[in-house]
């Protein structure tokens, strides 16, 4: 099943289903795309104004960007799908099956390889949604805290899928590699959803 063409009805029976994919993964890519999606919005609720005449040149550049974030976030749903399947096999191979090691560590890698790529387009998102905020139209401006909002969700959700694998890894030298790129990003782009939400939420009261 292409998950791309399912109905947003048949792909959260999915998720709420015991079927191994659609999982955390392409949940998160899905919400990342929703999120990024938001931002883009804003940019299309931007351009054409006379007020942000002077930006315009820089919210088409941003919006040109969005879109091709969305399209690679909705690719990763099936990229994580196609990833997961073979490791939900993998559990089943006996303990005394003297393959099962390493085909454990080929799935394992391959598993953890669509939430990394998620997880680094949440980041490129996070910087597009920072100056959505900042240029946007004020109008839209709940919006883009929305889209920010989103994508952090994304973010945390590629982050621990990311990890359920690395902490299965024999290759440790591989697994903490991968751990450091994932906490040191993740700190830095939390605080950043933070910033841009906050900024926005405290103009309403």
């Amino acid at each position: 099943m292409e998950l791309l063409n399912v109905s947003t009805t048949e792909f959260t029976e999915l998720l709420a289903s015991p079927a191994p994919v659609p999982g955390g993964g392409g949940a998160s890519a899905l919400v990342g795309a929703v999120g990024i999606a938001l931002g883009d919005m804003v940019g299309e609720l931007t351009v054409g104004k006379k007020k942000y005449a002077d930006v315009e040149e820089e919210i088409r550049a941003l919006m040109a960007k969005a879109q091709d974030l969305r399209r690679r976030f909705l690719r990763c749903i099936e990229k994580d799908a196609q990833a997961f399947e073979p490791l939900s096999r993998a559990y089943g191979i006996p303990k005394d099956d003297p393959t099962r090691d390493e085909v454990m560590e080929r799935c394992l890698h391959e598993a953890a390889s669509a939430p990394l790529e998620i997880f680094d387009l949440c980041c490129e998102a996070m910087e597009l949604q920072k100056e959505f905020a900042e240029k946007g139209s004020k109008i839209v401006i709940s919006d883009a805290a929305t889209g920010a909002a989103l994508c952090c969700g994304a973010l945390y959700g590629a982050a621990v899928n990311v990890k359920v694998n690395t902490k299965l890894m024999k290759d440790r030298a591989h697994a903490e590699a991968i751990n450091a790129h994932i906490d040191e990003r993740l700190d830095r782009y939390r605080e950043m959803a933070e910033e841009i939400y906050g900024q926005v939420y405290r103009r309403f009261f």
